[in-house]
């Protein structure tokens, strides 16, 4: 059973589950779906709009798709039954395996966007992708360069109009 929820209703939820195990951020660019493991978003209000962020570095598969995508979606675990899920689709590529296959996932058709959510998980947001920003390293204090960025490998901040959030049950 599909429940609209406010965008910021289980805002502490959600940001509690990615401080301790992930989400998952999905896009699909035509026959192409992926998901991946994120642990780093907000849930805000900017532009008068609902929105959720996310951070994708440059090197994941997702980045590719999202970089011609309008859309994507977060899907929520709200307890720990898909931890080991989650750590799988943190460190594989879908550029070399089918995540949904591999876990056990199953892609259910979201109710505004044409990428999918995860059925395994209670909470979606469906955003629309209104601002992309690529980071700039100089402009990151030396704390979080040292701690985050030694690499240099650097993320993408996508805001995503949160169309609709929903519990599904």
């Amino acid at each position: 059973m599909i429940t609209q929820v406010r965008f910021d209703e289980y805002a502490p939820q959600a940001m509690e589950q990615l401080r301790k195990g992930g989400a998952f951020l999905t896009v699909r660019q035509g026959d192409k779906l992926n998901t991946m493991t994120i642990g780093w978003g907000t849930i805000g209000y900017i532009w008068r709009m609902p929105i959720f962020t996310v951070l994708v570095r440059h090197n994941r598969y997702t980045y590719q798709l999202l970089k011609d995508n309008d859309s994507f979606s977060v899907s929520i675990p709200l307890n720990d039954t898909l931890k080991s899920q989650l750590a799988f689709c943190g460190s594989k590529s879908g550029r070399d395996i089918d995540k949904f296959k591999a876990c056990t996932l199953s892609p259910q058709p979201a109710q505004v966007i044409s990428t999918p959510v995860i059925a395994e998980c209670p909470l979606h947001y469906e955003c629309a992708i209104v601002y992309a920003q690529p980071m700039e390293l100089g402009t990151l204090s030396k704390e979080v360069q040292q701690d985050y960025y030694q690499d240099q490998a650097i993320h993408t901040i996508y805001y995503g109009k949160i169309l609709t959030s929903y519990l599904n049950r």
